[in-house]
């Protein structure tokens, strides 16, 4: 196979299995009703099925990243692709709750080995700096309209079939990136890798956990309870220990020394951010088109698709950007974007101009798909070849990470502007009261136990509240966005537009 063909390939394998990870993060959502009245899990177990996921996924990342650039990135993605085609069909077919937590997290496990792999490899097979550019942008909208499409091949799914079949369908794509990865992928790993250090594994994973629990449960209303102060206390040492420890060792398994590095911290940083403000928007808005607008989950995901489309612009036009404004000039540019997008969401209200949406929509997700492009490409690049699934770990990890903290951070704006914009109706029992005061979703659910005229009130309060609360988080977000703009053009100043393969450290002024 000629060698253009066979980087071309191994980007489209890797996008594909971005893809499928991308979408299964989102899908669950809207399957839960389903498999709650199936299953009839507790109120913990619920919580469990839903983030068991994303908890062992992000601590594994740092570790599995390492094991790829030691057994080989070709051999661990396709391992991992068998091995979550396996997961996906114990979590379909589920019988019990304790079984989909156990499903679901080994899912996790699989796809910490793929997430890493995947843009290793193309970091590895594209040796032209601009090529990778273009490959990594690529890679990093297509992670990014994952997103997007998770709620509409839900809907389309949970319209026809039982709540499994969201992740039954992920055994096709499974055999299809297994049957063209092993004709396509070449392997690649580092040669000189040395142990991995057995104190170091899971020290990252405890530490990597327990921060994204306490800021998960934050999210919640739990930022007081002594479990979330003592995983988040737990998680910091951990990982500052984590930190000083890699200093120590010959081959540790993150180069901390990196982070010296401005262009690579500041690159992480940005990652976190672009994260940080596309899953807290995505959730926001998929509670605002369901409760607010009354749509069904499949017009719902449908209605998100400008989002993806956005990513997907952002990150082809990142190549061809970067060799006119500069890397900072990108990045500056990519946040500068996603909050004038969030500016033009706070107009939105309780009814819709749709067309006026999707313009906000494709202008704050072309901003963070701008971002990611140019963020993603810039931390690969700057670690050597042979480290790329360590690197590639850390970009993943910060993502991760991120999510997390937008969730905890704008979800606790919105949950307390929406508590005090909410004005009831001066009849209301106390009892309904304090029912609809926590949340949109309690509230919709009380009012359908009142009477006609008191239920319509409830809800059009509620809504408007949410609405409002929605405004001024989405306000919040965009001021975040403006100030980390600035931040990333003075910190990647310098950093040059073409990042070529054999430089493995850059400017640290």
């Amino acid at each position: 196979m000629r060698n253009d063909s066979r980087k071309w390939g191994t980007l489209v394998i890797a996008c594909l299995a971005m893809l499928m990870l991308s979408i299964d993060l989102t899908v669950l959502h809207l399957a839960t009703p389903m498999l709650t009245e199936d299953l009839n899990p507790s109120a913990p177990q619920l919580l469990w099925i839903a983030d068991v996921y994303g908890f062992v996924l992000a601590g594994l990342l740092v570790t599995m990243g390492n094991l790829g650039d030691r057994v080989g990135r070709r051999r661990l993605l396709l391992i991992g692709t068998a091995a979550f085609g396996g997961a996906s069909l114990l979590t379909a077919y589920a019988p019990t709750p304790e079984l989909l937590i156990a499903a679901r997290a080994l899912l996790g496990v699989a796809g910490a080995t793929i997430m890493p792999s995947t843009l290793s490899l193309v970091r590895n097979v594209f040796t032209d700096s601009k090529e990778r550019t273009t490959a990594v942008g690529i890679w990093s909208s297509v992670g990014a309209a994952g997103f997007a499409l998770g709620p509409l091949v839900g809907g389309a799914l949970l319209n026809e079939f039982w709540w499994g079949s969201v992740f039954l369908v992920n055994v096709p794509v499974v055999a299809g990136i297994i049957i063209a990865g092993l004709a396509v992928l070449p392997e690649s790993r580092n040669p000189n890798p040395g142990r991995i250090d057995l104190v170091s594994v899971p020290m990252s994973i405890v530490g990597v956990i327990a921060v994204i629990y306490a800021l998960k449960e934050a999210a919640h209303g739990g930022a007081g309870q002594a479990s979330v102060i003592v995983a988040a206390v737990l998680g910091v040492v951990t990982l500052a220990a984590f930190a000083l420890r890699q200093t120590r060792l010959a081959e540790p398994l993150i180069d901390v020394r990196l982070f010296r590095n401005r262009a690579f911290s500041a690159s992480v940083g940005s990652a976190m951010i672009a994260m940080f403000a596309m899953l807290a928007m995505s959730l926001i808005f998929a509670q605002y088109f369901q409760l607010v607008l009354g749509w069904s989950p499949l017009v719902a995901g449908l209605a998100g698709l400008p989002g993806g489309v956005g990513a997907g612009i952002g990150g082809a036009a990142a190549g061809p950007l970067i060799s006119r404004l500069g890397r900072a000039g990108v990045v500056a540019l990519g946040m500068v974007l996603a909050a004038v997008g969030f500016g033009l969401y706070s107009r939105v209200g309780t009814e819709l101009s749709y067309p006026y949406l999707v313009v906000a929509m494709i202008v704050a997700s072309t901003g963070i798909g701008l971002t990611f492009a140019v963020v993603n490409d810039t931390i690969v690049a700057s670690a050597p070849r042979e480290r790329a699934g360590a690197a590639a770990a850390i970009s993943e990890t910060a993502t991760e990470m991120g999510g997390a903290l937008g969730i905890a951070v704008l979800g606790t704006v919105l949950n307390s502007a929406y508590t005090a914009n909410l004005v009831l109706p001066a009849d209301l029992p106390a009892e309904a009261g304090a029912q609809v005061g926590d949340t949109l979703g309690d509230a919709l659910r009380t009012a359908a136990t009142l009477p006609a005229d008191l239920a319509s009130s409830v809800t059009g309060a509620a809504r408007e509240a949410f609405v409002e609360g929605m405004q001024t988080t989405v306000l919040t977000g965009a001021g975040i966005l403006l100030v980390l703009a600035a931040v990333a053009l003075y910190a990647l100043r310098g950093v040059p537009k073409e990042i070529s393969d054999d430089v493995t450290e850059l400017s640290h002024a």
